[in-house]
């Protein structure tokens, strides 16, 4: 099934798969694939799907929609090519390939608390210790969802309550980022709002989302 990879300088924040012959792309809430991002016009673009083609169309956006660094108006997509919007990069996917993702985690009453990390090595583990040692996790330390831990295993997670407040942590070869996907308010690191960019974690940072409190715990 074709697939929508965003990201914004180099990191991933959120896929979207095609599964409907008109998707919309914009910064208002309404549409299908939301880029919270004032470069971006409330109804930037549409991506029309049929049995073998896929376009895109640009919808008379304020700041233009380009396909592998050309403006367009309206124009069919292969796999590979990269659709920019303001400062995003959008990957368009016609195949298998690409990264793996996360479910976007969701905080809401009654979530029992998940288990679910790595297993630590053993005496008898033949396994070189770097390569077993739990990833990263969230850990929520409020809310209904209190106690729930996710471990961070695939290239991007999504946390948050869809419609309301979301922000993607990406798994990097430096580390872990933190960034803003949709909603009015900028998720809290340590207390404070972060910016439009991404923002590296560290072990026992704080992250306040959608009112709920969560600890990224690196091991």
């Amino acid at each position: 099934m074709p697939r929508m990879i965003v990201s914004i300088d180099s990191v991933v924040i959120k896929e979207v798969q095609l599964n409907k012959e008109r998707t919309t792309l914009g910064r208002r809430p309404y549409n299908d694939i939301v880029i919270d991002n004032l470069a971006v016009s409330g109804e930037h673009a549409v991506i029309h799907m049929t049995d073998d083609d896929v376009e895109i169309e640009d919808l008379g956006s304020t700041n233009g929609t380009y396909v592998n660094a050309k403006a367009i108006k309206r124009q069919e997509l292969r796999n590979g090519d990269i659709i920019e919007v303001g400062k995003y990069k959008i990957r368009f996917l016609q195949d298998a390939e690409g990264e793996n993702f996360e479910k976007t985690m969701i905080f809401k009453p009654g979530m029992p608390p998940p288990h679910a990390v790595a297993p630590r090595p053993t005496a008898t583990s033949t396994t070189p210790p770097a390569a077993t040692l739990p990833s990263a996790v969230i850990r929520v330390m409020s809310g209904a969802a209190a106690g729930r831990e996710v471990a961070l295993q695939k290239v991007v997670t999504t946390i948050g309550k869809p419609g309301v407040a979301v922000a993607s942590i990406t798994k990097r070869h430096q580390g872990h980022v933190l960034a803003h996907v949709e909603g009015p308010e900028m998720p809290l690191v340590n207390g404070a709002p972060m910016g439009t960019d991404p923002v590296p974690l560290k072990h026992g940072d704080l992250i306040t989302l959608a009112g709920t409190d969560m600890q990224f715990d690196h091991g």
